[in-house]
């Protein structure tokens, strides 16, 4: 009666299916001439074809054909490895995407959804099948030809825009972004992607669930659920064992023989109530500890051998998505909360939309999928966004937030399309979508279901008439599912964005909204601040990525191709109408350039300005109770799945851009906002904080100052105020005490800009006899620090420039650098903005800020984690190319 879990990961052959041959078993009478399968399993064809120098690496040349073709795999199984056993069962954990499975000459399986696990169970396996030395055979069929066949039978549909890829791609249960998105390649990848597994049992737990519930009054329960398959009346006992973070046993059952058992229904084990400080909670980073416990199942058979054991990680948490109406009204409106509660506190939401972290998900490891979660929680993040036009990511994934505290809201993988409803489709996305409840469902990091990308947006967008067939999946079946499966723990959101009457996804007073206009060219990224909404689950500002992964794809380029709209650049820019999005915004901020070195870094600080001050417009609507007007931002996007100019705020290599570190700025447990309003001669067009020298003279200026505290408890503290001129000498400070109050904003302070006096001399001394109503603040830098009134310690710096930098001449800084050990030591003796510290070595350093801006009379300093003996640069506005320090 002995279990086995053999994961299948020798042996394996793959080639490219010749179609020429009728019967694909006739091409295992030449196994021994197929390619091995070197890069590892899982596996997937690219990068076998790479692994094997049959295609370039698509990261460097223009991209392969080879994804319309079909291919095979096939191993054999060892000869011993189900000898035991009453039941055998192959799982496959993944299959990217439509499979025929044989084993021998039997077909066993037909997959269709790279989403779902397929079981091939007794009922069609059966061990008369297996032989001595049986052989699997994995046929890959061409996913873009059958998505093609099905829009032929089930019409063609829109599918967002042109950079999105084929519109068929909606009728194919496959990862969307492998068509093609506006910031990765057309790479329709194919294989085992996941581990295929040979299962022997006699008994087995298909699913372990353990259901941490706590109450309104924060009591915390369990209850153990399990779903057996096998014999299960071989089943005479089972124990459960309950374990504490630091694996001691906390509680023990014994559940006997008369427990009646159902193959393959979920049945109650145990359910035990705990009181309130017997166990302690889950909490997300920033709120507390992120304590797991294990619960541990074993079958035991006849003389108490052992059928089967599983165990499971999990926490004790509370997580609700609050949508209650509103007390006061905000710039938009009343309307009603769309805010996270966990265990009964309100939290604002600050983090970032993940795409997976490559084409190629096989090469995907733990460590880079540590190294991606550990930036988010190191860069003061507590919420992961799983995009849907990816994957479902792997355990190890939803492992890392349980262990970091970071919350997942989770999209079913529908993106930016009109799905189909007919009956086999929403068939295979019922078993798809339970699969991955139950899955994660036990995840304390769970926050959120949610049924789709944009796709109600799609019918606004593009004025399409059409009830939304997929309104079935998104309103009856994913929502019944996640209720069935999770009693309601875990919530779940109709699509992203939701919310407003008639499907107007873009209503700021209700649910939540994707802000693109800025991109779009419709606003400058000034208003923000005016285009918020109760959640912004997507909005973002590309840049291009570090110097050295520019520099990866240009690798044997010729010289002429070394500039920003060569097309070698053009290769790793997907979005469109880039160019023209893009000078919009840079000739509204920046001088014009033609050096690519200068291009690059001006995109950085574009990026770095314009979402940190999304983030520290809509914190500041985190106005206390009946007042919380937005409760959180997730940035598009932390990652990128290939080298590219893109949204992400790090690179493909894991460089952070500065827009990483100025939102980890804004995501302290206390900031400083400053907002400037420069008054015009008259009302015009130009940006609130634009000083403008073309048309409508700007006669005076004011600013807001506020700050942020996201404890419990208030914050007292101190906060200093500088004004410094760029063109004297001339400096005016100013402070206040102030107590920030707990898990809301707090106002401090709204006055006018100081005037510094009148030079004798220069343009602005010209100025002033020309237009002398003309405001001499468009020479100032406003500074602002937040000290803790005991220790002294800076809680939080900012500071609000002149704007538009394409005006102004910076002056030189007067910058020292100092370099002991590990601490980068910084001063200046005149204000210095986006001060950005680089390498050159390929291996990266770990920077724990980075893009500042210093202020005259403070010393910042920064650790460089792995900065050895590598040489250091530099580069700031006014001096943009990097130079060594």
């Amino acid at each position: 009666m002995a279990y086995l879990n053999l994961e299948l990961k020798t042996g394996w052959r793959w080639k490219e299916r010749d179609t020429e041959i009728y019967n694909v078993l006739a091409e295992l009478n030449v196994l021994d001439s197929w390619n091995p399968v070197r890069a590892g399993m899982p596996s997937e064809v690219h990068v076998e074809l790479i692994k094997a120098k049959e295609i370039p690496h698509p990261s460097k040349a223009f991209m392969s054909t080879k994804f319309n073709r079909e291919w095979l795999y096939a191993t054999t199984l060892p000869v011993d490895s189900h000898a035991d056993g009453e039941f055998v069962e192959l799982v496959f954990e993944g299959l990217d995407t439509f499979c025929s499975v044989y084993v021998n000459d039997v077909h066993i399986l037909e997959a269709d959804n790279q989403f779902r696990t397929y079981r091939v169970r007794r009922v069609r396996l059966d061990p008369s099948v297996l032989r001595k030395e049986s052989t699997v055979l994995l046929h890959f069929k061409c996913a873009k030809a059958i998505a093609l066949e099905q829009e032929k039978k089930y019409g063609r549909v829109r599918a967002g825009s042109c950079n999105l890829g084929d519109p068929s791609r909606v009728y194919a249960r496959k990862a969307q972004y492998d068509w093609r998105w506006d910031w990765g390649p057309e790479l329709l990848t194919v294989g085992p992607y996941r581990p295929i597994r040979l299962l022997t049992y006699t008994a087995h737990i298909v699913d372990l669930h353990p259901q941490a519930l706590v109450s309104a009054e924060l009591t915390p329960s369990l209850v153990v659920e399990a779903t057996i398959r096998g014999n299960t009346s071989a089943v005479k006992f089972m124990q459960i064992v309950l374990r504490t973070p630091l694996g001691q046993v906390k509680q023990t059952r014994i559940v006997a023989s008369e427990l009646r058992l159902e193959a393959d229904l979920d049945t109650e084990l145990a359910h035990w109530t705990f009181e309130k400080e017997e166990v302690k909670l889950w909490w997300p980073t920033g709120y507390g500890a992120q304590t797991l416990y294990e619960l541990e199942v074993t079958l035991f058979g006849e003389n108490s051998a052992v059928l089967d054991q599983q165990s499971k990680p999990f926490g004790f948490r509370r997580v609700r998505l609050i949508q209650e109406p509103l007390v006061e009204a905000d710039k938009y409106g009343k309307g009603t909360t769309f805010l996270f509660e966990v265990n009964n506190v309100r939290m604002f939401i600050g983090g970032s939309n993940w795409v997976p972290a490559d084409s190629f998900l096989t090469t995907i490891t733990p460590d880079r999928y540590r190294g991606w979660l550990q930036l988010m929680k190191d860069g003061n993040q507590n919420m992961v966004r799983l995009w849907g036009g990816g994957v479902y990511e792997p355990d190890v994934f939803y492992d890392l937030c349980d262990e970091l505290g970071l919350l997942v809201w989770q999209d079913f993988q529908f993106a930016c399309g009109i799905y189909p409803a007919h009956d086999s489709f929403v068939d295979s996305v019922k078993l798809e979508a339970e699969d991955n409840v139950r899955r994660l469902r036990h995840h304390p990091s769970m926050a959120l279901f949610c049924g789709n990308n944009e796709d109600y947006q799609q019918i606004l967008q593009w004025n399409i008439e059409t009830d939304l067939p997929a309104r079935k999946i998104y309103e009856e079946v994913l929502p019944g599912i996640v209720t069935a499966l999770t009693r309601d723990e875990v919530p779940y959101h109709r699509g992203s964005p939701y919310g407003g009457k008639g499907w107007d996804t873009a209503d700021p007073t209700v649910g939540d909204v994707h802000q693109w206009t800025i991109w779009a060219g419709t606003n400058v990224y000034q208003d923000y601040d005016i285009l918020g909404g109760r959640f912004i689950s997507e909005f973002g500002m590309p840049a291009m990525p570090d110097m050295r992964t520019v520099n990866f794809w240009l690798q044997g380029a010729p010289e002429n191709e070394r500039y920003a709209q060569s097309k070698i650049m053009a290769q790793h820019n997907k979005a469109g109408s880039h160019e023209r999005r893009f000078s919009y915004c840079m000739g509204d901020n920046f001088k014009y350039t033609s050096n690519l070195e200068t291009h690059v870094y001006n995109t950085q600080i574009l990026q770095s300005d314009a979402v940190s001050y999304a983030y520290r417009s809509w914190r500041r609507e985190w106005r206390g109770p009946g007042k919380q007007f937005t409760s959180g931002s997730i940035v598009w996007q932390i990652n990128d799945t290939w080298p590219v100019t893109s949204w992400a705020i790090a690179d493909y290599f894991m460089r952070p851009k500065p827009a990483f570190y100025s939102i980890a700025r804004e995501l302290k447990p206390c900031t400083v906002g400053i907002f400037r309003n420069v008054q015009k001669s008259r009302d015009c067009d130009r940006p609130r904080q634009f000083y403008d020298f073309n048309t409508f003279p700007c006669v005076s200026a004011e600013v807001e100052v506020w700050g942020t505290n996201s404890a419990l408890t208030p914050c007292v503290a101190k906060l200093e105020l500088s004004f410094v001129d760029l063109e004297s000498n001339w400096v005016h400070n100013d402070t206040q005490d102030v107590v920030l109050m707990p898990n809301q904003t707090t106002e401090i302070v709204k006055m006018v800009v100081p005037e510094p006096p009148i030079p004798s001399s220069g343009f602005s001394a010209e100025l002033a006899q020309w237009e002398p109503r003309r405001t001499r603040t468009h020479t100032l830098v406003v500074g602002a620090r937040l000290v803790d009134a005991e220790t002294g310690a800076v809680l939080s710096r900012t500071s609000d420039w002149p704007q538009p930098y394409r005006y102004y001449n910076f002056p030189d800084p007067g910058l020292k650098v100092t370099v002991e050990g590990e601490i980068i030591g910084v001063s200046v003796s005149r204000p210095v903005k986006g001060l950005v510290f680089s390498v050159c070595e390929e291996e990266n350093v770990q920077w724990s800020d980075n893009g500042i801006d210093v202020m005259p009379g403070e010393n910042q300093e920064i650790r460089a984690k792995g900065l050895g003996l590598k040489k250091l640069y530099v580069a700031y506005m006014g001096s943009e190319q990097a130079k060594e320090v």
